[in-house]
């Protein structure tokens, strides 16, 4: 049973006194437990629109967007992305004046949990992404790899299904790029999440389970779309 399934997904976003952008137009996709996915098309053409939805940050206009069987038209967002998805962006999007260990405890906190044990799932967390000597630094300390590890512990915290990652390797050179993503290779054999990952980067888009291409509002399979060229 697929554990994410979009569903003829439709997205517009209105300009006002100007032409609609229709962004997404009918989309359909299933992701199953543990799969690593791809996400490449130019820019604008919807990928990070596409991920903002899973993740209930977006609303959409028309279709079924189902997670863990929960309907999104019809689920709290903001408890969806709590229990089921977390997302990882480019920037790391770190709060600066917080150790690596108080940010990865403020998504757990932010969701009742008590400081006692969101400090003893943090330090589990960024010693599993190789951190724990620097758990303590302010993220201005830690180099871009190690930012974005201490962004992975975070988004891993809540235990969701799904992780959602916004060209996570797009400020990072190649070799520690390929770290990262040999992390989130790790993490979905471990945990059996799906991973969703946006990235302009053929060869890390090769590193993963399937390439799927987005364009023109339609979603295509890799293959598919070189054998139309």
């Amino acid at each position: 049973m697929s554990l994410l399934t979009v569903k003829d997904l439709y997205k517009t976003f209105k300009i006002p006194q100007a032409e609609d952008i229709k962004v997404l137009q009918g989309i359909s996709l299933d992701v199953d437990p543990g799969e690593f996915i791809a996400i490449m098309g130019p820019s604008g053409s919807g990928k990070s629109t596409l991920l903002n939805i899973i993740g209930s940050i977006e609303e959409y206009e028309d279709g079924l967007v189902s997670i863990d069987n929960l309907n999104l038209k019809i689920t709290n967002p903001v408890e969806t992305r709590r229990a089921k998805t977390s997302i990882i962006y480019q920037d790391f999007n770190l709060l600066p004046y917080l150790s690596a260990l108080e940010n990865v405890m403020i998504p757990f906190m932010l969701s009742g949990g008590n400081e006692i044990l969101a400090r003893e799932k943090a330090e589990i967390l960024l010693e599993r992404v190789g951190l724990k000597h620097r758990m303590n630094h302010l993220p201005d300390d830690l180099s871009g790899g190690e930012q974005q590890r201490v962004a992975i512990a975070r988004a891993m915290i809540n235990d969701p299904k799904i992780l959602l990652a916004d060209e996570p390797t797009g400020n990072l050179d190649s070799k520690t790029g390929s770290s990262i993503i040999n992390l989130f290779k790790e993490i979905i054999s471990e945990k059996n999440l799906s991973v969703i990952l946006v990235t302009h980067d053929v060869g890390i888009a090769q590193k993963t389970d399937r390439i799927l291409i987005l364009r023109e509002g339609q979603l295509f399979r890799e293959e598919d779309v070189w054998e139309a060229i």
